[in-house]
C-alpha cells in the first residue's frame, strides 16, 4: 500500500508511449475531423489581386488580411488599420496592434500594403481592381505601421476601396505564385490542393481543418450532405432540393435575404442585343414575379438595380420593367423585327442544372415575344472564361457579395472594360459616366446618394443589365457541426466559430499531425 514500484512506474510510462505509437500507426482507425465543405464550384484564383468570382474572394477573405471591412448598413469599418483624411487628397492608414503574422512566420507592416497596392497599380501586372485605384498617385510608408495614400481628386468613398487582401512585400517582389500557394495573414492557412476538385485549409487558433470539395452536380452535393460525406453546403442548390433538405431530421437550414443581384449582360457591340430596343423588350418579355414564385420557391425579390433598397444608395422607387409581353413586340417591331425576321440571340450560361432550366424558361419566354435563342452551357471554368474575355452575346451571371458603390465605374465605366476593369459587354454612356465622376468627387454623403439614384436609373433606361432578382442566401449544415453562422453578404466568415457537436477525442492539431 506504500504506492507503486519505480519498476510500474517505468513499466507503465513504456506502456504509454507503445500505446501512442499504436495509435499513430493504425491511423485508419482514428475518426477525422477534417470538416468538409461542398461547392459547385472551385475557385478560379487564390490571389486576391486577381480573384473576381464569389468563390475566390469569400475563400480570400479566410486566407488573407485587408485594411478596412463593411459594418452594419456596408459602411467602411477598420480592420487592419484605421485611418484619418489628413487633406481631401491624402489618406493615413494606422495599423492596429497587435499586427497579425504571415502564414510564413513573418510580421505583416506598412511595406506589405504599399507592395499589394502597388502591384495592383502596376499596369503591367493586368489586376481587374486595378480600375477604381487609379486614384491613387502615390503610397508612401512614413513607418513600418503608417502608409499613407494620395489621391488625384477627392473622394470620400476611398477607404471603402482598400479591402484586397494583404501580401507579403518579399514574396511579391519574388513572384511567389499566390494562386498556387497563397500565403497571407487570415485566420486559416493554405495547406493542400490534392487535385482539381479539393482545397485545404487550417484554422490558425486550433488547426481545425477544412476541406473544400467542388461537386457540381446538386443532387450528388445532397446525397453527400445527407450521409455525412460533406458536412456544410451554402447556396447553389435548386429550391426543391433546398426544401428537402430543410425537413430531413438532422439537416439545419438558415436562410436570410440576400443582395446577390442575379442579372443578363449583353455585348453592346453585339448587332442584335446591342440595340436598346431588343433589350428593353428582353426586359419585358420575362416573368420574373412567376419564376420567383414557382421556380425560386420564393427566395428571392424582384430587383430593378444593382443595390437593394436598404443600401445606403438604393433607389426604392424605381419604375422597373413589368411583365408586358405585347410591350415586348412592339419594341421588337420598332427595331425593325417581325414574324418572318425574328432576332436570333446566342444565351450563355454554366452547366449547372438549375441554372439551366432557369436558362430555358428565359428562353421560352423569349421565344412567346419573337425571339429565337439557343442556349450555350459550359463547365464554370470555361463559362466564366469566356465571360471574362467578352465572347458572348447573352449571359446570366450574379454580383455576390457589392458592398462599395465604386462598382459602379468597374462594371460600366467606358474606360472599365477587360482587363483594367469587369465593362465586358463594352457598355459606353456619357451621361452615366459623367454621373459616376459626379459622384466620386462629391464629398457630401446626401448630394452623393441622390447622384448615384440618378445613376441607376439611367444604368436601367439603357439597360446594360436586365436585372433579375436579389436571391436569398442559405446553409445547411449536418447534425455533427454546429456554430456555423450565415452571413447577410453570404460569405465563409462563419467557419471561424464552427466546431465539432461535441467535443472530439482527439484534438484537431493532434489530428493534423497524424494526417500531414
Amino acid at each position: 500500500m506504500g504506492g507503486l514500484s519505480k519498476f510500474q512506474l517505468s513499466w507503465g510510462k513504456w506502456l504509454l508511449v507503445f500505446s501512442l505509437l499504436s495509435f499513430v500507426g493504425c491511423s485508419e482507425s482514428l475518426p477525422d475531423y477534417t470538416l468538409r465543405f461542398g461547392l459547385a464550384n472551385a475557385p478560379t484564383n487564390l490571389d486576391p489581386r486577381y480573384a473576381t468570382d464569389a468563390t475566390s474572394a469569400r475563400l480570400n477573405r479566410l486566407l488573407y488580411s485587408r485594411l478596412v471591412d463593411f459594418g452594419e448598413g456596408t459602411i467602411p469599418i477598420p480592420a487592419l488599420a484605421t485611418w484619418r483624411k489628413l487633406s481631401p487628397t491624402h489618406y493615413r492608414f494606422d495599423l492596429q496592434e497587435p499586427k497579425p503574422l504571415f502564414h510564413n512566420g513573418t510580421q505583416l507592416s506598412a511595406y506589405d500594403v504599399k507592395a499589394t497596392y502597388a502591384s495592383i497599380l502596376n499596369p503591367v501586372m493586368a489586376s481587374p481592381h486595378r480600375g477604381i485605384l487609379q486614384i491613387i498617385t502615390r503610397i508612401d510608408t512614413p513607418t513600418e505601421n503608417t502608409v499613407d495614400f494620395f489621391l488625384k481628386q477627392p473622394d470620400a468613398l476611398f477607404p471603402g476601396y482598400l479591402v484586397i487582401g494583404i501580401l507579403p512585400a518579399n514574396l511579391i517582389a519574388n513572384g511567389h505564385p499566390f494562386h498556387d500557394h497563397p500565403i497571407g495573414s487570415g485566420a486559416f492557412q493554405f495547406l493542400d490542393r490534392p487535385d482539381d476538385t479539393r482545397l485545404i485549409i487550417e484554422r490558425r487558433a486550433d488547426g481545425q481543418r477544412v476541406e473544400f470539395v467542388r461537386i457540381p452536380d446538386p443532387t450528388v452535393r445532397t446525397l453527400k450532405l445527407l450521409a455525412n460525406e460533406i458536412h456544410l453546403v451554402q447556396n447553389d442548390l435548386p429550391p426543391e432540393l433546398v426544401t428537402y433538405l430543410s425537413a430531413h431530421k438532422g439537416i439545419t437550414l438558415q436562410q436570410r435575404q440576400g443582395a446577390n443581384f442575379a442579372y443578363l449582360g449583353f455585348n453592346q457591340l453585339d448587332p442584335v442585343v446591342g440595340q436598346e430596343l431588343v433589350r428593353k423588350a428582353i426586359a419585358h418579355a420575362i416573368d420574373r414575379v412567376h419564376i420567383i414564385q414557382f421556380v425560386l420557391r420564393g427566395r428571392a425579390r424582384v430587383a430593378q438595380a444593382l443595390f437593394p433598397p436598404e443600401h445606403w444608395v438604393g433607389h426604392d422607387s424605381l419604375p422597373g420593367y413589368t411583365y408586358d409581353p405585347e410591350e415586348a413586340k412592339l419594341l421588337l417591331k420598332e427595331a425593325g423585327y417581325d414574324h418572318d425576321h425574328r432576332p436570333t440571340i446566342t444565351y450563355k450560361t454554366s452547366t449547372d442544372p438549375f441554372r439551366l432550366r432557369l436558362a430555358t424558361i428565359i428562353q421560352y419566354q423569349l421565344d412567346q415575344v419573337g425571339i429565337d435563342v439557343s442556349i450555350q452551357s459550359h463547365d464554370w471554368g470555361t463559362f466564366y472564361g469566356d465571360i471574362k474575355s467578352g465572347r458572348f452575346q447573352m449571359y446570366s451571371l450574379a454580383w455576390v457579395g457589392v458592398k462599395s458603390p465604386d462598382i459602379f465605374r468597374y462594371a460600366f465605366h467606358s474606360d472599365a472594360t477587360p482587363p483594367v476593369g469587369a465593362n465586358r459587354g463594352h457598355y459606353a454612356d456619357a451621361l452615366a459616366d459623367r454621373l459616376m465622376t459626379q459622384a466620386e468627387q462629391t464629398l457630401n454623403k446626401q448630394e452623393q446618394q441622390t447622384i448615384y439614384r440618378s445613376l441607376q436609373a439611367r444604368l436601367l433606361d439603357t439597360l446594360p443589365y436586365v436585372p433579375l432578382w436579389f436571391e436569398d442566401h442559405y446553409a445547411l449544415s449536418s447534425p455533427t457541426i454546429t456554430g456555423y453562422q450565415l452571413n447577410a453578404d453570404g460569405n465563409f466568415d462563419g467557419l471561424n466559430q464552427v466546431r465539432w457537436l461535441g467535443t472530439p477525442s482527439v484534438p484537431p492539431k493532434y489530428l493534423a499531425r497524424l494526417y500531414p
